[in-house]
This record gives structure tokens, sequence and C-alpha cells, in this order.
């Protein structure tokens, strides 16, 4: 009950400037809020909920929810746009979102803090640490017949280097297999997420919704995010929109899968984005080593995660994978960002830890990648983020969404 009070609360609001230790005073809403990265001044909340509304209508989003955070320090979350068209009921800090892919990064905020614990060990391969052989378990029996699967380790299931693909049904006959040497290159795996989570609980005896619960959620102060559907969340969850604009209702996952089933809130995001770069900056060891790139990518997109193909156009920005996020030089230091997709969902976290600042964008809709891009380069300056190879290709970029456009790869956007 305090949490649905907390939640009417923000409904009524819609946005909250926020800091953990602000005085009382909230700035107005014309006053500096949130320092662009390039020197350019600040942004007001004003001028900030005026830019990201033009990019929600340019680029069809109908809910937005917005979260900044500058010297690991939240100074702003707030809904745009809503969380339900037909009814009108607002997007708001509060409104409960499909993570998607921000599941594997807080994921891995748990496994770093269990090897660091000694608990888990990254670099010991599998074939050491599943004594049985995986033929054991039903869901990875079809790798037996590879005696690759043996060297696979947790760090290159982490960093998507393990050669498993995204989901076996994307693959032509919907049969798990590994695609590259374990270790020899980056192929965005869910696969590879969810066998490590097979690992995890082998290893610690607990349910992985157990696991973050004690190591992220409570610690980060993620108040409204689980693994499985709470009944209790069904007033503040968010209608969800294909590409055409077709709604459809916020699914209800009832199996915890480390890679994609979380549920969760602007507020909980980015409270773990603040949560994270002060960890980083006071050298928390876990934090300091998920955030360390680990393998160069080369591929010319991100998906399909399996085609083979190389290109060097992100080379000048060292684009590379960490555990549980993707790692690059931007103009203001490293760089650290992940996106969340789903049927009529697309997330985005960035993280620049040299400064401590961060941005989380939730979006109720699969037209949301079509306004990344522009939101960041409008709320920092010149982010050299490789948009193509995610593909986020912007609202105003229509021709680069055309089949065909993986053989022509575009660099990032430096200048």
């Amino acid at each position: 009950m305090r949490r649905l009070l907390a939640a009417c609360l923000v409904f009524a609001l819609g946005s909250v400037a926020a800091q953990p230790d602000a005085p009382a005073s909230a700035p107005s809403a014309a006053s500096p809020l949130f320092h662009r990265l390039d020197g350019s001044g600040g942004l007001s909340q004003a001028q900030i909920e005026s830019t990201i509304d033009g990019l929600m209508d340019k680029a069809q989003v109908p809910g937005l929810a917005l979260g900044l955070v500058q010297d690991g320090r939240i100074v702003l979350m707030t809904g745009r746009g809503f969380a339900d068209v037909a009814s009108k009921r607002p997007m708001t800090p509060e409104t409960v979102m499909s993570a998607a892919s921000l599941t594997k990064p807080t994921f891995a905020t748990a496994v770093m803090q269990l090897a660091q614990e000694g608990l888990i060990s990254l670099d010991q391969p599998l074939g050491e640490q599943l004594p049985g052989g995986i033929a054991e378990y039903r869901q990875f029996a079809e790798l037996a017949g590879d005696e690759r699967w043996k060297r696979i380790t947790p760090r290159m299931l982490l960093t998507h280097s393990s050669g498993l693909p995204n989901w076996r049904w994307f693959i032509e006959g919907k049969k798990l297999g590994i695609h590259f040497d374990p270790g020899s290159r980056f192929v965005y795996s869910g696969e590879g997420i969810q066998l490590l989570q097979l690992l995890v609980e082998l290893k610690t005896q607990e349910p992985v919704e157990q696991l973050l619960k004690a190591k992220v959620f409570a610690p980060y102060g993620l108040t409204n995010s689980s693994l499985t559907w709470q009944i209790e969340n069904a007033a503040l969850a968010t209608t969800h929109y294909r590409a055409d604009g077709t709604a459809f209702a916020h699914p209800r996952r009832m199996r915890a899968v480390a890679a994609a089933s979380m549920d969760t809130t602007l507020h909980d995001m980015t409270h773990l984005a603040a949560g994270l770069l002060r960890d980083w900056k006071v050298g928390k060891p876990a934090v300091r080593r998920m955030f360390e790139p680990q393998l160069a990518i080369v591929s010319p997109q991100e998906f399909p995660s399996q085609l083979p193909g190389e290109t060097r156009v992100n080379e000048s920005i060292r684009l590379s994978s960490a555990h549980g996020w993707i790692s690059y030089q931007s103009p203001y230091g490293q760089a650290l960002f992940k996106e969340g997709n789903d049927d009529g969902t697309n997330n985005f976290m960035l993280l620049f830890p040299q400064s401590g600042t961060g941005i989380v964008m939730l979006a109720n809709s699969a037209r949301g990648d079509r306004m990344f891009f522009p939101a960041v380069e409008a709320l920092v300056g010149r982010s050299c983020l490789p948009w193509f190879w995610m593909g986020y290709v912007p609202y105003d970029r229509p021709e680069l969404r055309r089949s065909g456009v993986r053989e022509s790869p575009v660099g990032p956007s430096c200048s």
C-alpha cells in the first residue's frame, strides 16, 4: 500500500527533480539542471523536457521515462507522454516497464560481486565447473556434441564472446550451437547469459531472483524491480506499442530469466546508474572490473549477432565488450552503454564514469530507438555513440533501415 500511494503521488507530479542529498527547495524549471559534457552550458528541466517531447513527436513515441545523473547524483527523473494512450494515463518515474536486456547488466552487477567474493571463478572453463557434463542440463544439452563448450568461461558469457547466438529461435533450424571459437569474437548472446544463470544458481544454491534482491535491488535502492511478474503492479504497468502503433498489454513473465525478464521503473534504473557511477568513483573493485574493456568488437552491426563479417569503422572509439556492458572511448573518457529491446519496448542506459554522468531512457514503444541518438547529442553534446552498430538509426535517416546496409557500415558521429 505504501508503494502504491507513493506511485500515485508521482502520477500526479509527473516528474521529479531529485538528488540524494538535495536541499528542501527544488530548483525552478528554468534553472540549469544538467550540464552538457561538451562545455556548452546547462540545460533547465523545461529545456530538457521540451527537447524530449519534440523528439518523441518526430519519432512517434507515445511514452518515455528519462533519468539524468550528474556527478553521481540523480538530478532528474521525468515521465513524458503516456503509459497508456487510450486512457491518457501519464508516464511517470514509477510506471512499471519491461527492462528487456537491461536485465543483463543488472545480473552482471551481482555476478561481479560473486567473483570478488570468490564464489565464482570468471576464468575457470565450464568443463571444470560442470564435471557431469553439459548434457545433464536439458536447456543446453544440444551443445554436448561440440567439445568447445568445455572451453567457455563465465567471463566469455558476460562479455558475449562464448560463440553462442542471441537466441536459438532466431537461427535457421532453431538449434543451439557455437558459431565462433569461444573467446575469439563478440557475438551478442542471451543464451550465454542463461547458461551463466544456470552456473550461478548451481554455485550459490540460490534462485537468481533472490540473488539480485540481495546484491543489487536492496543495496542500490531498486524498490520495485523483479524478474517475475508482481500482481500488485497491475495498475502501474505500461501499455506497449509496436512500430505500427498497435497496442498490447504489459507481459506477465512468471519465469526468472537473467537475460531479459526484469520488470522495473525509471526510478530503479536511474538509482542503479547513479549507484554504479558512485561506486566506480570510489574504486569499488567489482564495479571497476565490470567496466573494464575485454574484447574489441569488429562486427558491422550488433544484430544479427552470429553473422560473419568485419569492419574497422569503430576502431577509433575502441568499441569493446565489457562485463554486461559495451564500452567505447568518447570525447569525455570511457563511456558504457546497454540497450534493452523487446516487442513494444526500447530502453537505453549510457554512463560516463569520469564525469559521473548517466542517461536512462525507457520507452514503451518499438520506435524509441529512433530518438535515442539525437536525444544523447542534445543532452551531452558530441558523443561518438556508435548508433549504426547498435541499430539506433535516427528517425530522420530512414534510408539506413533498408536491407543490405550492413554491407556498408557507418561509423560513429564524432564531428
